[in-house]
């Protein structure tokens, strides 16, 4: 299956089991090792669309760069959306999309209604 990629960081299990789920339904994603090559908002903007959540719901709070990077209860999106482009730390993981769609592989059978 082409056109799948996963937003992966290796030293994280649930990202290591989505890819292994991925590859046992015989898809070969393009791997982007978000930790190595983040994305710009942008990019984020993007996928905050096709996951159909806020910035609020994929950021990890319990990160220190979430305290470090001034974030709390009343950010706003853009401010989300700028810290997670900065310290990539932030961004929960991992993020398979297809197409016009992503999900977010916690569990990681959420990826089996992406790719099914």
């Amino acid at each position: 299956m082409a056109d799948v990629t996963i937003y992966h960081n290796p030293r994280c299990s649930k990202s290591r089991t989505t890819l292994a789920l991925l590859e046992e339904n015989d898809v070969t994603p393009s791997v982007v090792l978000y930790l190595d090559t983040p994305p710009d908002a942008s990019e984020i903007k993007g996928l905050l669309k096709k996951l159909n959540i806020s910035a609020g719901e994929l950021v990890r709070r319990g990160e220190a760069d979430y305290k470090a990077s001034g974030l709390g209860k009343e950010s706003v999106e853009a401010d989300i959306v700028a810290a997670m482009a900065e310290y990539p730390k932030l961004i929960e993981r991992p993020i398979v999309v297809k197409g016009a769609k992503a999900v977010l592989g916690r569990p990681p059978e959420n990826v089996l209604a992406l790719i099914g």
